[in-house]
């Protein structure tokens, strides 16, 4: 199985475009390493020949232009299979509207994510104008055969985190997904989206070789400190990196193979190659993605 990072930041990008804070003004002045990051999505497969996408973020054109694999054959034939969600998130869903001019999408999406598509962004009844939309109902801890050899099970996530579009608290606005390349049994997961480790979300990395996890905040109170919100990091339904109860004490010392941070903001000092955050991520035996990044695992 090879996954594929093809965004690495969280909604906004990095740097995001209104944004000055020290991490988006070093990017773009060159003052301190580091690269530029599009909104997160990844691309998975187990032939390197049929791919299903994670997420669809808003820079999905640039996304596949930057790798071959998932470019078109001859004619408009696509290698892309289908699209797996694991939330309504407008930067992971925003780029379905940029795939309408495929004559059918397979989306595999929970009903609350569903319904928040159909009445709340809208979004799947304007792509429903285009093309045609094939809904697969992804139900949590049931095992799923994509198909090119790949299988997945669905997890719940659960969030507090307000929701603007209808939803409410129900059960499915976020989850992750365990990812199975069906003749070796190797698992991923994937986990852009996490507000707390509990025991229940714990329990669905046992067994895992890789893990792509949630990466957005390196502190709670990041946007406050900076000034540019007054929102802390749980409060937008993320589990900050840092500090006691955080990913990195928690996750560090799991034996699992690969542990991946993606869908960091643009605010998160990770990002910064020689920043002491960095350093104090990699010395746990994490890594940082950046877009590109490629996996086999």
């Amino acid at each position: 199985m090879w996954v594929r990072v093809l965004g690495s930041a969280a909604g906004g990008g990095f740097p995001q475009w209104n944004c000055a804070c020290p991490a988006c003004r070093a990017v773009r002045d060159g003052s301190r390493p580091c690269r530029s990051r599009t909104q997160s999505a990844i691309a998975v497969s187990a032939d390197y020949r049929r791919w299903f996408l994670f997420n669809a973020s808003p820079d999905i054109r640039a996304q596949i232009e930057s790798f071959p694999a998932l470019q078109p054959g001859n004619g408009r034939a696509s290698p892309l299979r289908a699209v797996l969600l694991t939330d309504a998130e407008l930067d992971h869903t925003l780029g379905l509207l940029l795939l309408r001019e495929g004559r059918e999408l397979e989306l595999h999406a929970t009903p609350a994510v569903r319904d928040t598509l159909c009445d709340g962004t809208a979004i799947l009844r304007t792509l429903e104008a285009y093309c045609t939309v094939k809904w697969r109902q992804v139900v949590a801890g049931t095992d799923v055969v994509l198909g090119a050899g790949l299988s997945y099970r669905a997890f719940d996530v659960p969030t507090t985190k307000r929701s603007r579009f209808g939803a409410g608290r129900a059960p499915g606005r976020v989850v992750g997904y365990r990812l199975t390349d069906e003749a070796s049994g190797r698992v991923a997961v994937y986990l852009p989206g996490m507000q707390e480790l509990s025991t229940a979300v714990r329990a669905q990395l046992a067994d895992c070789a890789c893990l792509f996890v949630d990466g957005t905040c390196w502190q709670d109170d990041e946007l406050i400190r900076l000034g540019l919100a007054g929102k802390t990091a749980r409060d937008m339904g993320h589990l900050p990196i840092d500090g006691p109860g955080g990913s990195l004490e928690q996750l560090s010392s799991l034996p699992i193979e690969r542990k991946i941070y993606v869908h960091i903001n643009n605010t998160n000092p990770i990002l910064l190659d020689d920043a002491p955050e960095r350093g104090a991520v990699e010395d746990r035996g994490m890594e940082v993605a950046a877009d590109g990044l490629e996996v086999q695992i």
